[in-house]
This record gives structure tokens, sequence and C-alpha cells, in this order.
């Protein structure tokens, strides 16, 4: 999975050693720190928005709703978020998106805690949604600035795995503060505006050897410079509109309320659990991930396991105990951390760094946007068709787009690692 450089420092250091390569680096410690208090709170905040709309109107419609309000504003803020995020210090800017999470927090506890308007819920989150254009990106861009080259990879794999263990942990909280105060929810919010707030603290902290590119006026050019980038890329290309449409088709976060409330007969806690399930599948993957060899076909293990996430979709679909649905959304967490891995680290080490937060903002409107505008698609089918149909057709849906992006596009058929390739910098375009 990395540059055969990478592998030999790797295979240098102790097999015990080099799968906590990324730790060692003080930058990433701190880094690592914030971002997994923060997602933590966020995790555990999209568990309670679920229960709490699911609960107050009893419609799987609402609830994809507040998926569609978070969606839109990533695809429409994308592309000149990615362009300010080149233009300023990095670390800045998540400390702004940090803030903003935080303030937004704040107003949920609030709004719930007076059990205001289903609109005004909707407008938060939809405020929420701006500053996620920013914050994703910022993220992934800001990365690898923080380790050394040769980390970069392994700094990845951590990165996902303390993504999952918030998934993980963030939905168990949420479940038991909800169960423990009553019901409500505005306590989980509380508990993420205190997380946010910690990782912009944090970031500053951070010390980075490139400084930014110089600020220039806005040109048209300059948004889409990301998008034309991917476009030669094929590889990305083909890796995020595979993830990009097996999300849009086979996400049933939206329907995980529903399941719970109609057929499976479980209160928060098992919400918690079954909101956790996907995360705890993906860590047990990150850990083979991390601890093994460089991964080898790549492109072919990618669309296997999207194949097999969506094989798990539909096992999820016709679950009818607490505990196939758990194994279903499991098994194919684990299937969906391979994916995530082969992607940030194509996307990160086959993009100049002056292009990183255009190009990581493409594609968090591909990816963020297909999570949301997935919850809505499969929260508005269930809705007319019942929640089962909607699952299986998604998971369905995912297995034909497998299929066909693996003729449409030969070149991530056949990638085999995803080593940097020999793109050229906006210098040695200058000098050719």
């Amino acid at each position: 999975m990395i540059s055969e450089n990478v592998n030999n420092a790797e295979q240098s250091l102790p097999s015990r050693l080099s799968a906590f390569s990324a730790l060692r680096e003080r930058n990433y410690r701190i880094f690592a720190m914030g971002f997994f208090v923060s997602s933590l709170g966020l995790q555990a905040l999209a568990m309670a928005i679920g229960w709490e709309i699911q609960k107050r109107t009893g419609d799987v419609l609402y609830v994809g709703i507040a998926g569609l309000v978070r969606a839109l504003p990533v695809a429409i803020m994308a592309l000149p978020a990615g362009w300010l995020i080149d233009q300023h210090d990095r670390r800045w800017v998540l400390m702004l998106t940090q803030v903003g999470f935080a303030l937004m927090a704040g107003v949920l506890a609030f709004a719930s805690y007076f059990d205001a308007s289903l609109v005004i819920m909707y407008a938060v989150l939809f405020a929420m949604g701006c500053v996620r254009s920013f914050n994703g990106p910022t993220r992934s861009s800001l990365l690898p600035d923080l380790v050394k080259p040769e980390v970069f990879p392994n700094a990845v794999t951590w990165n996902s795995g303390l993504f999952q263990a918030s998934g993980v942990l963030g939905p168990l909280l949420g479940g038991a503060i909800i169960a423990a105060s009553g019901d409500r929810a505005w306590p989980v919010y509380a508990v993420t505006f205190a997380g946010c707030l910690a990782f912009a603290f944090v970031s500053l902290r951070l010390r980075l050897d490139h400084k930014s590119t110089p600020r220039g006026p806005l040109r048209l050019g300059d948004l889409f410079a990301g998008a034309r980038h991917l476009w030669t890329e094929k590889t990305i290309l083909g890796a995020i509109t595979l993830d990009m449409f097996a999300v849009l088709l086979g996400g049933v976060s939206a329907l995980i309320p529903a399941y719970c409330q109609q057929i499976l007969h479980v209160g928060p806690v098992g919400l918690g659990w079954l909101k956790a399930a996907p995360y705890i599948g993906a860590i047990i993957m990150g850990v083979v991930i991390a601890r093994g060899p460089p991964m080898q076909h790549a492109g072919r293990s990618l669309l296997l396991s999207v194949a097999g996430f969506g094989l798990c979709v539909i096992f999820f679909g016709l679950s009818t105990s607490f505990w196939m649905a758990f194994i279903a959304l499991l098994v194919g967490g684990a299937f969906d951390m391979v994916s995530v891995v082969i992607r940030q680290v194509l996307v990160q080490v086959r993009t100049p760094r002056e292009l990183r937060g255009r190009v990581s903002a493409v594609n968090s409107m591909f990816i963020e946007s297909s999570n949301e505008l997935g919850a809505f698609s499969s929260g508005l089918i269930g809705s007319l068709f019942g929640i089962v149909v909607s699952a299986v057709a998604g998971g369905v849906g995912t297995l034909v787009v497998v299929g066909g992006l693996a003729f449409a596009i030969p070149a991530l058929r056949k990638l085999k690692t995803v080593d940097p390739a020999p793109a050229k910098t906006s210098e040695t375009k200058a000098q050719a």
C-alpha cells in the first residue's frame, strides 16, 4: 500500500513497533488526541439526533431529512472551501471549524431541552453541514504535514482506527446518556460541545514546517483545480466514485432507529450498539491492516470489499433479531475499512501538496454528501415501501455499481499498489 522506499523504511523497524510509527510523532499524537475527543462527541450527537427525531415523529422520512439538510451545504460549498483551505494556515481553519461545531452543538442542546420545533433543529444541522464542508478537507489535507512521508500511510490507518473507535464509543455513550436522562438527548449535545472545544484548543499546539500557500485573488479556474486533478487520476476518481455510490445506495444509518423500534424492539442502548457495530468491525480490520504487510492488488481488494459491504447490507435488511443485525453491520464495517484506507492513501499521496485542500474538498463533497443523501434516500424509500425493501434494494444496488465500475474503469481493477504516482506539482509543471 506504500511506496518501495516506505516499505524498506518500515521493514527496517521491528515488526512489533512499525504498527505504532505514527504515534512516535509529536504532532500526530496531539492531533490524534483532539480528533478522537471531538469525533467521540460528534458520533454521539449523530446517534442522538436520529433517536430524538424518530422518537418525536415515528417516521423514518424525518430522520432522512436530517441527513439531507446536512448534505446540501457540503455539496454547495465544497469547491470554495477547498480553495480557502489551501490559502490559509490549516491549523487555524481546523480550530475555527471545531469552534463552529461546538457552538452548533450548544444550540442543539438548548433546542432539545425546550422541545423546539424540528425546523429549528434542521436549521442548526444545516449550519453544521456548512462547517463540515471545511472540517473534513482541512483534517485530511493537514495530516500529511504532521508526519514524515514514510509514516503517512500508518498515520492514515491510525486515523481511520481512531475514527472507528469513536464510532463505537460515541453511540454507546450517547445511548447510555439518553437512557440515564429519561430519553432526553440534550445532555449528549452538551458533551459534543465540550469535545469540539477541546480539539480546537489542542490544534493550535501543532508545529508545521510548511508554510501556507501565498494568498492570491480567487480565480474560477482555481476552484476547479482539484476536480481537474481527480479527472486525470483515474484510480482516485474510480475509488471515490465507488465509495460514493456504495454509501449512497447501501447506507442504512437512517433506518437503524426504525429497525430498533419496529422490528428488533430494543431501546436507546440497543441502538447505540447497532450504531457502534460497523466501527467495531472497522477497528478489527484496521488492526489487521496496520500490522500486516503492504497491501497487494489494491484495486481488486477495493472492489471485493465494497461488494462484501453490499452483501452485508442485504443481510441486515433481512435481519429479524438484534444479533443478526449486529453481525451484519459489524462485518460490513470491516469490509468498509479496507476501501476507506485505500481511498484515503490514494487521495493524499497522489496529490501535490498545494492542491490537497481542493482535492480533499471534492472527495468530501462526494463521500460526506453521499452519506447524508444516502440517509435521505433510504429514509424516503423506507417511508414509501417499508424499511426492509429500502435496505435490501440498497445492498443490491451496491453490487450492481461494483460490477459496473470494475469494467468502466480498468485502471481501478488493475491497480496493484497505492504508491505515489509520478504526478507533477505546480513547480515541475512550470519547469516543463
